[in-house]
């Protein structure tokens, strides 16, 4: 069925917009195709197939999908600096995009000079760069730079130029493609507070993220592109949901995955299937959320300790009904386990566990028996199965897990093994998280108004 756009109420909108690459095994079968058509010596690649897209006004819409997906693609169509190869595209209004920061800079210009040329690429008036220049210069911060040749720049420089450029020219459509990790953490954050500004007058973005915390926080829709193909569209957590699973999905799962997705693309799906019923600790949405085992989630970082009479083996999470996990649900009781094997006969064993970011950073674990209190003789040949029940009361992202075994050597506690990051775990996204950051400190918060007591 043909797709029909009303445009009084939209921003941008695709009609069976398809995309079509041609691949030469060589570069002379290019020329021969110029200077000898009727028989193509080219390989098609469609970078998009068949999509039908409307973007309302003042929408966010996040643009999910694996490398190759056709994200970049569908961008470039949008802005116009590609053409589709079959289809329709309408947009209505002033669009800046943020795609390859200063891909139109010329690097024998000043940095000012380049501020005008590509105001004017953007549809500024002269008049109008002029009265917007103090605000880009200041915004970029690049101090007296702004009147030296762009080639003179630090990487970093020419990418402050490029955003400010873009992000203060007032657009009425902004497009940003994983532009967001320039500059240094000020420098992110003013570019954050310049696209929610955007945002509350109106204005509608499209953002492309590889961030799933980028992607739910900023955006109030989302879609989900696999194979140049758009598979997916809905809320936010609830596309994230599903793009996670695919990501994550062994090669032989991921045809039947696709298709399950593709199923949930339906109007009725829209507005709320990840919205969760229970709030209880042991239990969030069964349909979308509950914790499950995804093959492909195995640390690469591993680092395995010199053993001293003992080895650590087979790591892993398991729900409390034994079913073992690593995508985990937040608020809900996992036991993380692993058996040491001891080849050695040793006292005052002691076992621990710790938690980790992503970066390394340690945020907490447990010992099984205090500090020189430990089991007081474990003897050689002997296998001990170590369990360590926690609650988890992180929010979304990816947790790495260390295990240890310490004992008495020479009159001193060493340890007898460890293992870095010997397992993983990812926990999912969940429908209106109060809490912000890494811990869910389960904080109540209470509002005192004209002496009314107001409990959230």
């Amino acid at each position: 069925m043909e797709a029909v756009c009303v445009m009084s109420e939209l921003a941008i909108c695709l009609k069976n917009v398809s995309k079509c690459f041609k691949r030469y095994a060589r570069p002379v079968n290019r020329l021969k195709d110029l200077l000898l058509p009727g028989k193509s010596r080219a390989d098609e690649f469609w970078a998009l197939q068949n999509i039908n897209l409307e973007v309302l006004k003042g929408q966010t819409l996040g643009i999910v999908g694996r490398n190759g997906s056709g994200k970049s693609t569908l961008l470039q169509i949008i802005v116009k600096t590609l053409t589709p190869t079959t289809g329709e595209i309408e947009v209505k209004g002033r669009v800046s995009a943020l795609l390859e920061l200063g891909s139109g800079f010329n690097p024998e210009f000043t940095g000012r000079q380049n501020v005008f040329f590509n105001g004017q690429l953007l549809g500024l008036s002269k008049k109008d760069i002029e009265a917007k220049f103090d605000q880009i210069a200041a915004f970029a911060d690049i101090g007296d730079f702004i009147d030296q040749p762009v080639k003179t720049y630090s990487s970093g420089m020419f990418v402050r130029l490029a955003f400010a450029v873009a992000i203060n020219v007032e657009p009425e459509i902004l497009v940003v493609d994983e532009a967001l990790a320039v500059g240094d953490e000020v420098f992110q954050r003013k570019c954050f507070a310049r696209i929610q500004s955007i945002q509350e007058q109106g204005g509608t973005i499209l953002f492309v993220s590889h961030s799933a915390s980028m992607v739910v926080e900023l955006c109030n829709r989302a879609i989900l592109l696999d194979r140049g193909e758009l598979i997916l569209s809905g809320s936010p957590k609830f596309v994230l949901s599903k793009y996670q699973k695919l990501i994550y999905a062994p090669a032989d799962k991921l045809e039947g995955l696709r298709q399950e997705i593709g199923n949930c693309n339906n109007p009725s799906n829209h507005q709320g299937e990840d919205k969760i019923q229970d709030r209880g600790i042991q239990k969030l949405n069964q349909n979308n959320y509950e914790p499950f085992y995804d093959p492909n989630l195995i640390p690469k970082s591993t680092i395995s300790y010199m053993s001293r009479g003992a080895r650590i083996e087979n790591s892993y999470i398991a729900s409390l009904e034994g079913k073992i996990v690593n995508v985990l649900c937040k608020n809900y009781e996992y036991v993380y386990t692993y058996s040491v094997k001891f080849h050695e006969s040793v006292h005052k064993v002691r076992f621990g566990m710790l938690i980790k970011t992503m970066s390394g950073f340690e945020l907490g674990g447990a010992a099984s028996h205090p500090f020189a209190q430990g089991i007081e003789h474990i003897h050689a040949g002997t296998v001990v199965q170590v369990k360590f029940k926690f609650c988890c009361y992180l929010l979304p992202g990816v947790y790495f897990l260390n295990a240890g075994v310490m004992g008495i050597v020479d009159n001193a506690e060493v340890y007898l093994h460890r293992c870095i990051d010997a397992a993983m775990f990812k926990v999912q996204l969940e429908e209106d998280i109060l809490a912000t950051t890494i811990v869910d400190f389960q904080i109540k918060t209470t509002i005192l108004v004209s002496q009314n007591l107001v409990t959230a």
